[in-house]
């Protein structure tokens, strides 16, 4: 045989980590009934916040004559981390053929993000009416399921035995495709091994390839694998035409087959992982005097500076994904009370034995609060406070499990200046449950940053050793000072959940098992 063009065919680009599809289902307890003769024929109508308004994704069944429904009909999403997705549940009575929430078919509606439905797996809310007011004690509730299917990968290893010679002066180099048979019956080759050389019994390199790109899930599909040793003969049809006690030109045997189940994003939050957050604020000299329109901690009451900004984009959605809300906030390069001595890592609420603020508000009332306390002073060292966060994520690592996650949010103003202590500290935090978002504030070089980013190669520290893998994320806030928040959030987080799924990955880390989640039983509808 030759050697093929290609050692091996390329899958295709797999789904976005971020991106998921997740199934809602839904069910109402203690519906207000609209007149005192009937019950409500209930329907539960779902929007979606998206380009500034309000739109309809999908709706539930009608359940007719039931004040506490369970619907049937899930409804489905697409999921993305990055983004905050808030929705609406509206609840209405569909007798007469109602075909939304009018006024007077109106039971009560909720509101929350699919982030916090994904992170809790289950939530129940009160519904509230057009006043304000509760709707008696009415509550819905939805419970959140991802769907999935594609990611199954399958681990094989083949080898032959006994080949025919195809070389006159050696042995033949044998190499073997695979191929799946599409919907019109063409064949499409979907991998190759490599070659191995003047062989005859040749035992390929194991390989892994994707249930949907071996067989696109389908397992019915002609080309199946089961985990027994296998093989099959090599028959030449022109050797079996031409000799009368042929047999085989050798055979080819499934040395090994094993079905491996990657686990995503939802399943590790679905199964209990919180993402910790916390924020590191630059208070430097280079900021510029607080006090000045000018700086860039300028407190203005018309506008929110770019630290606020950034602050919010993206502690807003962080937040839905840890379940006490409360967030370690620290503060770098300013001279600090009562001595007025350079920190690098002061809580910025200045309680330095609990610095966690409640929930992205908080932080930002203590970030208010502290800048007319301190001196703005410097250097920009970025390394205290990665090491600083690193220490929570290094005991998390010794659990063995997938419990909390830390994501670092550094919003910085300008040029590190411990850039060789701050690589060291990366390529130790590579190691561990831990990502860095790094947000450049005003008009400074960051061609230091985007170092640190690790796109145009391994981040490796002083002494040469490569991070473990790429945890940091640079965007300067300058590229979207005229975008809506959300693009900033969409932008510095969608490798967090890319970054989550192969730190656990790499440790053999399974997601914990989902929490009970079945909604609790209630009475079905009359027919």
């Amino acid at each position: 045989m030759s050697d093929p063009e290609m050692a091996w065919v390329p899958e295709p680009p797999a789904m976005t980590l971020g991106a998921s599809r997740v199934e809602l289902r839904v069910s109402c307890h203690g519906l207000l009934d609209r007149d005192t003769l009937t019950k409500p024929h209930p329907c539960v109508l779902l929007k979606l916040h998206s380009d500034e308004q309000w739109v309809e994704v999908d709706r539930t069944e009608v359940l007719r004559s039931c004040s506490s429904p369970v619907f049937s009909r899930v409804l489905a999403l697409e999921y993305f981390f990055e983004e905050k997705q808030p929705l609406q549940f509206h609840v209405f009575d569909a007798e007469d053929g109602a075909t939304g929430p009018r006024n007077d078919t109106f039971l009560g509606s909720t509101e929350c993000t699919l982030g916090q439905i994904v992170s809790q797996t289950k939530v129940t809310k009160p519904l509230i009416l057009k006043n304000g007011k509760n709707a008696g004690k009415s509550t819905i509730t939805i419970v959140a399921e991802e769907v999935s299917g594609t990611n199954d990968y399958v681990q094989l290893t083949f080898r032959a035995h006994k080949l025919d010679n195809k070389d006159l002066f050696s042995k033949s180099d044998p190499f073997m495709e695979i191929y799946k048979t599409d919907g019109d019956q063409s064949d499409q080759l979907v991998w190759r091994t490599e070659v191995v050389k003047n062989n005859l019994n040749p035992s390929w390199e194991p390989f892994r390839l994707s249930l949907h790109s071996l067989c696109s899930c389908d397992v019915h599909r002609p080309l199946k694998f089961l985990v027994y040793d296998m093989q099959w003969d090599c028959i030449n049809p022109k050797y079996r035409d031409k000799k009368k006690n042929y047999k085989s030109s050798g055979t080819v045997v499934l040395a090994q087959c094993t079905v491996e189940k990657v686990h995503t994003f939802l399943d590790y939050i679905m199964g209990g992982c919180q993402i910790s957050f916390t924020v590191a604020i630059d208070f430097t000299a280079s900021n510029g005097d607080p006090r000045s329109s000018q700086s860039l901690h300028c407190l203005s009451p018309r506008q929110p500076n770019h630290y606020l900004q950034a602050l919010r984009a993206v502690g807003g959605i962080c937040q839905d994904y840890d379940s006490d809300k409360r967030f370690p906030a620290f503060g770098f390069g300013a001279r600090i009370p009562p001595n007025f001595e350079v920190s690098h890592d002061f809580a910025i609420n200045f309680d330095p034995e609990n610095p966690e603020c409640e929930e992205i508000s908080g932080v930002i009332t203590s970030y208010r609060r502290c800048l007319p306390q301190i001196q703005l002073y410097g250097p920009t060292n970025v390394a205290p406070i990665i090491n600083r966060v690193a220490g929570p994520a290094q005991r998390e690592q010794s659990t063995g499990q997938a419990t909390k996650y830390s994501v670092l949010l550094v919003l910085t103003d300008g040029v590190v200046s411990d850039m060789a202590e701050t690589r060291a500290a990366i390529v130790r935090a590579s190691h561990l449950p831990m990502s860095i978002i790094i947000v450049g504030v005003g008009n400074a070089d960051f061609s230091d940053m985007r170092l640190l980013d690790g796109d145009d190669g391994p981040l490796r520290c002083p002494r040469g050793v490569p991070a473990a893998r790429d945890i940091v994320q640079f965007v300067p806030f300058r590229d979207f000072k005229d975008a809506p928040p959300s693009a900033l959030a969409k932008c510095v987080l969608a490798e967090v959940p890319r970054q989550v799924v192969e730190y656990y990955a790499s440790q053999g880390i399974s997601p914990g098992a989902p929490r009970p989640c079945t909604p609790a039983t209630t009475p079905s509808p009359s027919p």
